[in-house]
């Protein structure tokens, strides 16, 4: 047996020197103490084993990259000098027929700290299969931010156009408190857009509703418009979007859009001054401060041609809301609500369109028309054309158009008879 003092100094010595088989068989030649340094060193090794395993779970926290890296490889490192260890005892020690029980107790250590090793190379798999999994994350997240960034500036870009930079303050307001947006094409182009579909997104609630009440969606769209050939039952929603439009922009064309008021005399700054002044509020905002107003009795009347009283009563089982709008209130029901989004749009493009020198004109298109791509647009895209010489005609109009200075937004229509690609 070693002294004390010897084996505390071969094991300083081997937790900073790796296993070299070729000394060891040297010292194997001498035994019980070629024996006893190797254990002294399998020791030193798991020691060193268990060090490399702590500082790799303490790289997780927090998560550190570098540092996992370092301590997977001297866990790997320590691993291969467990390796080598066991071969080399194996190679020189073959296993006797008749074991001594201190060779008992010595194959009993090794077993268990052979089973303490797969342990370890289980976690360290675990381990590894964790930094693969946060490397994936850190490259989603880096993709987050690039994309965001991207988007960051599309809307710089959007905001330095409409004439309101990032870099500006929010004090950056003209004399009347409103943002200095730009008074362009573009500008009108993006409130016809969003006309539309304030169309379609109240036509969606309003269908769902008489489907709720029973009604006859077939026979109804029919009434509409009759004798529209549809390419697909689905493109009957579009009779409901025209009836809807052609409500709402009946009187556009007038510069009080039909609403009977005193001093409607307005100038072009001062439509848009409307336009801004309504664009970034809530509509039943602006009706709970001031219910009477031009705004006001235009939401009230065309809610009123809007929405049938037969088909309130269907929908509500009373016309109770109907008779609190006729009397001069704006209820706070969603339905209601859905309805002041569309009015508002319809409400914007006119304000826009009479801010104009000279003024933003509009025009429809006749069911039976032929169609023609410099004046209107087809709601359906997917369509085949027929080889012969006969044009598509107009079903219904979705959406009107606009002559704009000397350019055309052209109208949205529905092309009866057509039939589309699947």
């Amino acid at each position: 047996m070693l002294p004390t003092g010897a084996k505390d100094s071969q094991l300083r010595e081997s937790n900073s020197q790796k296993v070299h088989p070729q000394p060891m068989e040297e010292a194997m030649n001498q035994k019980p103490e070629a024996v006893e340094a190797l254990i002294s060193k399998i020791f030193t090794n798991i020691s060193s084993l268990k060090s490399a395993y702590i500082q790799l779970q303490a790289a997780h926290t927090p998560y550190d990259p570098e540092k996992i890296q370092a301590a997977d490889k001297q866990v790997i490192s320590e691993l291969k000098n467990l390796s080598e260890l066991k071969h080399f005892y194996r190679e020189h020690n073959p296993k006797s027929v008749c074991a001594s029980p201190q060779d008992s107790r010595l194959a009993a250590e090794i077993q268990e700290q052979q089973s303490l090793l797969k342990t370890y190379e289980v976690m360290v798999k675990k381990f590894q299969s964790e930094i693969q999994n946060k490397d994936s994350e850190i490259n989603q997240l880096q993709q987050q931010i690039e994309e965001a960034c991207q988007r960051r500036g599309k809307l710089e870009k959007n905001l330095k156009l409409r004439g309101l930079s990032t870099k500006e303050s929010e004090s950056s307001t003209d004399e009347n408190g409103f943002f200095p947006v730009d008074l362009t094409p573009d500008l009108f182009t993006s409130a016809v857009e969003a006309a539309f579909k304030a169309i379609h997104d109240f036509s969606k609630p309003l269908i769902n509703m008489m489907k709720a009440a029973g009604w006859d969606l077939d026979a109804a769209a029919n009434s509409i418009e009759p004798n529209v050939v549809y390419a697909k039952r689905a493109h009957k929603k579009y009779a409901f979007e025209s009836h809807i439009c052609q409500r709402m922009f009946s009187g556009f064309q007038q510069e009080s859009f039909a609403i009977k008021s005193d001093n409607l005399t307005v100038t072009t700054d001062g439509f848009f001054k409307q336009f801004l002044a309504l664009r970034e509020m809530d509509p039943l905002d602006v009706l709970g401060q001031n219910p009477d107003s031009i705004f006001g009795k235009f939401c009230r009347s065309k809610y009123l041609v809007v929405v049938h009283p037969k088909m309130e009563a269907s929908f509500f089982g009373n016309l109770d809301q109907r008779n609190y709008v006729m009397g001069g209130g704006h209820p706070r029901t969603p339905f209601y609500q859905a309805f002041l989004k569309l009015a508002k749009s319809i409400w914007l493009l006119h304000r826009l369109a009479y801010s104009f020198e000279p003024n933003v004109k509009v025009f429809q298109v006749k069911r039976g028309s032929e169609f023609s791509e410099v004046y209107m647009d087809s709601v359906v895209k997917n369509l085949i054309m027929d080889e012969s010489d006969q044009k598509p005609k107009v079903g219904l109009m979705v959406m009107p158009g606009f002559w704009i200075g000397g350019s055309v937004i052209q109208s949205r229509v529905y092309l009866s008879g057509m039939k589309v690609a699947e």
